[in-house]
């Protein structure tokens, strides 16, 4: 009988199940055991190929050999990772081998990942599918001991393939279009081109936003402030003279108490973390990007085994999970969750549908800790950050209810009415998780964007019929705000939720029970994107679209900006990975929408401008150069995209300013670098480098503090002495 070749996406997971698989003995790019072989692709080996394969004048961009239709799209090995292709096919056309297990990530990605190789090298034998939710020890035994057919997930592959092809067949030929009409690099995609709309729309909404004045009337009782509120519940007046009337009715006069109503009120724990959902909450507090924080979710998951699979768009667990819920809370029992999951423990489990919920859970259930013990010394000061995140959002859903009661007082002064809200704390519940702690979205208070919301505020006893007495009349000025501009976070939840953006209502409705625009595991990739070919900027946590991002948007086939297209093609990726829609007909629906966008990019009689062209000749071609703001910094780029030449002009660097502490930025070459800062510091590398010489001998706090981080990332550290420290 023949050994089974298991086929894992990376290295580091090819490891972990060789060593539970006991195959010990290191082959070429594989290890081998008695019964099992383990082989490793490096993501993506083989991927579609690209336009000049089908053929030659594809080479180069002309607008009359579009659109591209291949009748039967290619697969092609990549070159970088070819030499790991070359094993795994090898492996495959062995003799020895009898059956493969599917092994890659759990998902629509990985099942394309592991498919296309199959096909690539011409597979014949039975497949087998592990499907697992975390990298521990007992999580992959568990999978192996319960292996799919493979056949289970050919739907799965068939809505991967097909969004694969679907994104070439439509952004190479609008990006070709647009390229080759404004001579420019443009580019647009299925997603990227919705997602940069929405941050381009936001833009104009406050260009074009005129700030209005209104007046709100306050009157300041002993330690409580009441609101004045019309019939409608409103507290803004926008009148003027009105509001000044009001003013002076009611200035001087005591009220009477017409109202105390008190009610009990529960406000339940929050929803288990999705990588979505976490990264928002990365972005509001620690400022880190969507892609730091997948990155980061990788490390723990793979590296650390401390979380499970981080791609899930679930915020749910199935019912076989409950069990291991009591293991799980022991396992984080420790350093500042130990109080915490010891008082879950004492108690009874709160299980509810609120988090257990198999009808919920799609691919992978919500994010939540493994039962391996973690050494948080071990951890990075990022990795610590989105664990801690994790783990207190776990202990919060399996917290009880906050509850507080909840006091509304209306008083009555000359006709008008005014109110105001108070909380008394009756359980604390899940909120104590968050404590002293600033936790994430959830412990902010409600912003009172334009002071015209009810604060809720600690109230004195008050009964109803009372007359209050000494009342000082306040009349306060505020104007409109501005929507604000989007940021990581907000981007997030709008890739998320665009349904509200879609006329449609059925659409709307399939866009809210589809993954929206892109995968939880593709957002992050996609702001990137968009980042890196210029089309917006990050200023501190808020994005702002460049003018190039601009003017694409006002140049790319409507159709294509708005999510309504990537919601009928994720309704219909969803029905063909259940089995329940064909793809061949989903892809002639593409094809036809590529030559439609095609015609229309052709047809428009618009004009791309370049506001960003500088008075520097490129030396390779000769025309002007492009100034862009790279993630490092300043670069020039060539604007003939068939010459590519680009050259840094400055970069950010880690060296801090010493008048104000900011990071400087490093201009020029060799020994001509110049230090600059926004405060208008400046120096010479000469200068630089003598001034560090002298603070060497003076380290400061914090210094110490990066250098014991260090030692402690580094595992060189004694844990006890770092604890302590």
């Amino acid at each position: 009988m023949g050994k089974t070749l298991v086929l894992t996406e990376k290295p580091s997971v090819g490891r972990e199940i060789a060593k539970i698989l006991h195959c010990n003995q290191k082959g070429n790019g594989c290890f081998v055991g008695s019964n099992y072989v383990v082989v490793w692709a490096l993501g993506h080996l083989v991927t579609l190929a690209d336009p000049e394969v089908y053929d030659e004048k594809y080479k180069t961009w002309k607008m009359e050999d579009l659109p591209m239709l291949p009748t039967k799209m290619e697969l092609v090995v990549m070159k970088e990772t070819s030499k790991q292709f070359g094993v795994v096919k090898n492996l495959m056309k062995s003799p020895d081998i009898a059956d493969l297990i599917i092994a890659t990530d759990a998902g629509r990605e990985g099942e394309l990942v592991a498919r296309w190789i199959i096909q690539k090298a011409g597979w014949r034998k039975p497949i087998k599918r592990l499907w697992i939710s975390s990298l521990t020890e007992r999580a992959i035994k568990e999978g192996f001991n319960n292996l799919k057919p493979g056949r289970d997930y050919e739907p799965l592959f068939a809505a991967a393939e097909c969004r694969a092809e679907a994104d070439w067949l439509i952004g190479l030929n609008v990006t070709r279009a647009l390229t080759c009409k404004y001579n420019a690099q443009l580019s647009a995609g299925r997603v990227q081109t919705p997602t940069l709309a929405m941050v381009v729309a936001r833009e104009a909404e406050i260009k074009q936003f005129v700030p209005k004045d209104y007046w709100s009337i306050n009157l300041l009782g002993s330690g409580f402030t009441l609101r004045w509120q019309d019939q409608n519940g409103q507290t803004r007046l926008f009148d003027r003279n009105k509001a000044e009337e009001l003013f002076a009715k009611v200035t001087g006069q005591a009220g009477e108490v017409i109202e105390v109503r008190k009610e009990a009120k529960k406000e339940l724990p929050p929803l288990a973390y999705d990588l979505t959902e976490l990264q928002r909450d990365a972005n509001r507090k620690y400022g880190f990007s969507a892609k730091t924080t997948s990155s980061v979710m990788q490390q723990l998951y793979e590296n650390h085994k401390l979380v499970t699979y981080p791609r899930t768009d679930s915020r749910h667990i199935s019912e076989d999970i409950v069990s291991t819920l009591p293991e799980r809370l022991k396992s984080v029992a420790l350093g500042p969750y130990v109080d915490l999951a010891r008082s879950i423990l004492r108690n009874k489990l709160m299980i509810t549908k609120r988090f257990v919920d198999g009808s919920k859970v799609s691919d992978h259930h919500a994010i939540i800790p493994t039962e391996q013990p973690p050494t948080l010394s071990r951890l990075s000061s990022e990795e610590l950050k989105i664990y801690d995140l994790i783990v207190r959002r776990f202990l919060a859903v399996l917290s009880p209810a906050f509850e507080y009661e909840q006091t509304m007082v209306k008083v009555k002064i000359m006709g008008e009415i005014f109110t105001v809200k108070g909380k008394v704390v009756k359980l604390k519940g899940w909120r104590k998780v968050y404590e002293g702690h600033g936790s994430s979205s959830l412990e902010d208070p409600v912003e009172d964007i334009d002071g015209d919301g009810d604060v809720e505020q600690t109230l004195p006893e008050i009964r109803k019929g009372e007359v209050l007495k000494n009342l000082m009349a306040k009349l306060v000025l505020g104007k409109t705000k501005p929507p604000a501009r989007h940021t990581e976070a907000t981007l997030l939840s709008a890739m998320e939720h665009p349904g509200k953006l879609i006329e449609d209502q059925t659409l709307r409705e399939a866009m809210d029970q589809s993954h929206g625009l892109g995968t939880p595991a593709t957002r992050a990739e996609i702001i990137e994107k968009l980042f890196n070919s210029f089309y917006m900027n990050r200023q501190g946590k808020e994005i702002i679209p460049t003018s190039k991002g601009i003017q694409l948007i006002s140049l790319v086939p409507t159709e294509l900006k708005s999510p309504e297209l990537t919601a009928k093609w994720e309704q219909q990726l969803t029905e063909i990975s259940k089995g329940r829609a064909n793809s061949q007909v989903f892809l002639k629906g593409i094809r036809g929408y590529a030559t439609q966008l095609v015609s229309t990019v052709m047809g428009s009689a618009q004009s791309f401008k370049h506001d960003n062209l500088t008075r520097n000749k490129c030396p390779e071609c000769g025309k002007y150069l492009l100034q862009v703001k790279g993630k490092k910094g300043e670069m020039f780029v060539c604007q003939d995209r068939e010459c590519g030449y680009r050259k840094g002009l400055s970069q950010t660097s880690n060296a801090r300013c010493p008048e104000c502490h900011k990071k400087m930025e490093i201009k020029g070459d060799g020994d001509h670098k110049l230090f600059s800062c926004v405060c208008g510091h400046r120096e010479k590398l000469s200068a630089f480098t003598k001034r560090r010489e002298a603070e060497k001998g003076n380290l400061n706090k914090r210094e110490v503090g990066n250098y014991l981080q260090n030692q402690k990332d580094s595992g060189l550290m004694n844990t006890a002495l770092a604890d302590a420290l």
